[in-house]
């Protein structure tokens, strides 16, 4: 269980400090390329949730988060336990929401850096940070993990 809360204590640490870093050296909306046009480090803020949705809406943030906290740690002890795959995502999506919550409550604002452009659409998309990757992440090792089960509950029935 300590691996697994190591995890996301890991995943929250390096997404505060990587924001420090990007806060501490970068002037907001300076760009550092790393892979010219399609990848490099953007110093931009967002008061919102995903692509500056809700923005303003800090004390609905609050809430949500101690929420989906709270559901992920109950989830974890109760639903996760003999199921790594599953434990995994819980603590992906655990260090991805308190790293964006201290951001919230510290700063009132999350900061992102990490400005990727899809060269075969052309798409600019939205600029992200360790947790919002940390949280995308989870969500997918979730979406593995229902589908690796159904696949074993069909077995079982069959």
């Amino acid at each position: 269980m300590f691996i697994y809360y190591g995890l996301a204590a890991f995943l929250i640490l390096l997404d505060q400090w990587t924001k420090w870093l990007v806060v501490k050296n970068m002037e907001l909306g300076e760009r550092i390329s790393i892979a010219d046009p399609y990848l490099g480090l953007l110093s931009h803020r967002n008061r919102g949730a995903a692509w500056g949705m809700l923005e303003g809406q800090m004390w609905l943030f609050y809430i949500v988060t101690v929420v989906v906290v709270a559901g992920i740690i109950y989830f974890f002890h109760k639903e996760a336990k003999g199921s790594v795959l599953f434990g995994l995502s819980l603590m992906f999506l655990l260090g991805g929401a308190i790293g964006n919550f201290i951001d919230r409550l510290l700063r009132k604002e999350v900061v992102d850096f990490v400005d990727v452009i899809i060269p075969v659409i052309n798409y600019d998309f939205p600029i992200f940070n360790v947790a919002d990757a940390a949280l995308t992440v989870g969500v997918v090792l979730i979406i593995i993990h229902v589908i690796l089960d159904e696949k074993k509950n069909k077995k079982k029935v069959s």
